[in-house]
């Protein structure tokens, strides 16, 4: 039994049916109603609590959202309540918030509590009796260099649920002077879970620092410190190339969000905050003892989703966890912020967590919760820009009985000389080789990293396995000796070749042939531009398939290259003697993109046109072209999309052209093929924006891959998926 992404809930959906509306949204914290039939949420952007009919988990639908008066940071149910944890602090110094009783079934507000303080969670106790809230007062990290102290303290506020009318229900418990605590007059407590035996387990993340509360009594039970971790095999440096054999020793754990085991043990979400972040979780027991520490950094880098612009921060970035019984299963499920998935572990031996499967989540997951009655699991993920193709919402799985997880569909099989596994992301274009090169797939990364390389996969069965990696070298020099030309000069140059004879080049297509791939590297900049200034020229680097050196470099006419647009080169095919290489959008006045067609034995261009569909009207945007793969016969797929993704994503589209006898200067025709949008809609999350690889098979299969930015501003998720039929 494995969960499987069937439907992604879109907070932006309340506002309009298609979120065709700029407003920010965040879905922070989520949780069910006792029968799991109704999510809540927490959207501290809109200063509200969302309400969520899951009667049918593949189709869930807005039922209300209620404003609550301020930035609504936690919630949680109690029978038949909703609580919600609400901040209206003015500042840093004058925090103050309150506890807002939703009736669940209505929406109407029921009773507020002061609470004198800055929520920051709220949980409820398994038999209803009592809430405990995390008033963390937090700092100001702007000021000192957010160093702590910084008064007031934070606190626990107990409720007594049964007297929740009563001013009386509300005890404060001071949690400053705590043992284990860096700063114990200053212990901004984070996060807050309950057991059955009603004892709250508090952290404290910035102070590197847990506690236990005995709620009936009201009275600290025990604090201790977090500790510290070894990390061995991490990335520490952010210079554009994923490199994981960097070592840090002692490192805070500094745990954020945290769930119990049982009753005697607990989990932490070691994310860090101030001084730490262990890129891991933590299982404590109740005597302060730790159980096992687990990193994750090298397991999403072998997904892909490994953040390299997060390296000398805290990488991955656990974030928070939380915890169900699904048959005889015990999983912890781990939500992987910077990387924007969620984890799943089999935490029967708490000495010994046995990974199970990914998840794969929106940007940001925050919050999460397990529906066991109903073999479901949802994940709210909080960022939200539209601009940049980011929506808020709730992720819902439902387990299924499956050979494979549905997800991932790539998965790294290979590793470095120094164990640690082959790193990959931002995957682009995509070739389907045979003969000399093996009946394999091979794969390009674009520009988010620096020393480009070149992927082999084996998509044999799936999930697909990234075989290896190999890495573009100048060693002939084929790169380096390019002339300059109009606005690229040596400098530029210079910059493309590094000191070890890697290259930093655009790879956008590939294609092979024979020995050989031809890799496609789309120009950087814009003829006349000074905003964006040409940098490189667009170029199709010949490369030896097997050590990755360049062997040729073919640049287009100087007249074309006078007209270069930013939108350049994106997909490379060859059949026989002829490559043809697709340009993303149309340069200069020309109303159409071009098609280059190469001939590589008289090594001569011509050019035609190819005419894109019209963006649609939802956000507008542009269409463009991604990739082009041989069909035989002169005839060739090509991928279309649009520049958007989620709810404004349109055209995705796959269509064939006939280039057998096309004249110079003549706009082709094209034939729909496929439809993307069914299948991409079918994985249960957002569209992607850059679907961006297509590759044809030699036994007529098809394959595409998309894009996902390195895992920055993105979710990270990547889908290696077959086309129906035969092509």
């Amino acid at each position: 039994m494995y969960f499987e992404r069937v439907a992604t809930f879109l907070v932006c959906s309340t506002i309009d049916p298609t979120c065709n509306d700029d407003t920010e949204t965040v879905a922070e914290i989520v949780v069910s109603s006792e029968d799991g039939n109704t999510l809540v949420y927490s959207d501290s952007a809109t200063g509200s609590v969302g309400f969520v009919d899951l009667k049918d988990p593949a189709e869930p639908v807005a039922i209300r959202v209620v404003a609550v008066g301020g930035e609504t940071t936690s919630v949680a149910v109690a029978g038949t309540m909703v609580l919600a944890a609400v901040n209206t602090s003015p500042d840093f110094v004058n925090p103050s918030g309150k506890l807002v009783i939703l009736d669940m079934q209505t929406g109407d507000v029921l009773t507020e509590h002061e609470l004198g303080g800055q929520p920051d969670a709220v949980a409820v106790s398994p038999d209803g009796k009592y809430a405990a809230i995390a008033i963390e007062n937090e700092r100001d990290e702007d000021l000192g260099e957010g160093i702590l102290p910084q008064l007031p303290a934070g606190y626990l506020v107990i409720v007594s649920l049964a007297d929740i009318y009563s001013a009386e229900a509300v005890l404060k418990v001071p949690l400053t002077g705590l043992d284990g605590l860096m700063f114990p007059e200053d212990p901004e407590p984070e996060y807050v879970a309950i057991n059955d035996n009603n004892i709250a387990v508090v952290t404290f993340q910035e102070n590197n620092g847990i506690a236990l509360i005995d709620l009936e009594a009201g009275a600290v039970v025990k604090s201790f410190s977090a500790g510290t971790f070894d990390l061995n095999g991490v990335d520490t440096a952010e210079e554009g190339i994923i490199d994981q054999s960097s070592t840090l020793a002692a490192v805070p754990r500094e745990p954020d969000g945290v769930a119990w085991i049982g009753n005697e043990y607990f989990a932490t979400a070691d994310e860090g905050d101030m001084n730490g972040g262990s890129r891991s979780f933590t299982i404590f027991t109740t005597a302060g003892d730790v159980v096992s520490t687990t990193a994750v950094d090298q397991l999403t880098a072998s997904f892909g989703h490994y953040p390299e612009e997060r390296s000398e921060n805290k990488g991955s970035e656990p974030e928070n966890v939380f915890y169900g019984q699904f048959g005889g299963e015990q999983l912890l499920f781990i939500n992987v912020e910077r990387a924007s998935v969620t984890l799943v572990y089999d935490v029967k031996d708490p000495a010994q967590p046995i990974f199970k499967q990914v998840l794969p989540a929106g940007v940001g997951p925050e919050g999460g919760t397990a529906i066991t009655s109903r073999g479901l699991a949802v994940v709210a993920s909080e960022k939200d820009d539209r601009g940049d193709k980011m929506r808020s919402g709730l992720s819902i799985y439902q387990m299924v009985e499956a050979d494979i997880p549905a997800y991932p569909t790539l998965v790294t099989a290979g590793s470095r000389p120094d164990g640690s596994p082959i790193p990959w992301s931002a995957m682009s274009g995509l070739v389907c080789a045979q003969g000399p090169l093996g009946n394999k797939l091979y794969a390009i990364e674009d520009s988010f990293y620096k020393a480009s390389r070149i992927f082999a996969i084996d998509a044999s069965s799936m999930p697909a396995k990234l075989t290896g990696e190999m890495r573009l070298i100048d060693a002939k020099g084929a790169l380096s000796s390019v002339a300059a030309q109009g606005e690229f000069d040596a400098e530029d140059l210079q910059a493309l070749v590094n000191s070890d004879l890697t290259v930093n080049i655009d790879p956008e297509g590939i294609a092979a042939h024979g020995k050989s791939l031809f890799v496609a590297s789309e120009g950087r900049g814009t003829v006349g531009d000074a905003s964006r200034p040409v940098e490189s020229l667009n170029m199709i680097l010949k490369v030896d398939g097997v050590s990755g050196v360049i062997e040729e470099v073919i640049l287009l006419p100087e007249e074309v290259n006078a007209m270069q647009l930013r939108f350049g080169f994106e997909g490379v095919a060859v059949d026989g003697d002829s490559m043809v290489v697709a340009f993303q959008r149309a340069w200069g006045e020309e109303a159409n993109p071009r098609l280059g067609l190469y001939n590589l034995a008289t090594k001569s261009w011509q050019f035609v046109y190819y005419p894109l569909d019209e963006p649609a009207s939802q956000n507008g945007g542009w269409v463009g072209l991604s990739d082009i793969t041989p069909l035989g016969n002169g005839k060739y797929a090509v991928l279309e999309r649009d520049n958007q993704g989620g709810p404004d994503a349109a055209i995705k589209k796959v269509y064939t052209i006939d280039l057998s006898a096309a004249a110079p200067g003549e706009t082709v025709a094209k034939v729909l093929a496929a439809d993307l949008m069914p299948l991409l809609a079918a994985k249960g999350g957002l569209i992607y924006e850059k679907v961006e690889g297509l590759a044809r098979c030699p036994d007529g299969a098809m394959f595409v891959i998309n894009d996902n930015d390195g895992v920055d501003d993105n979710s990270g998720e990547t889908q290696l998926l077959q086309l129906g039929g035969v092509w």
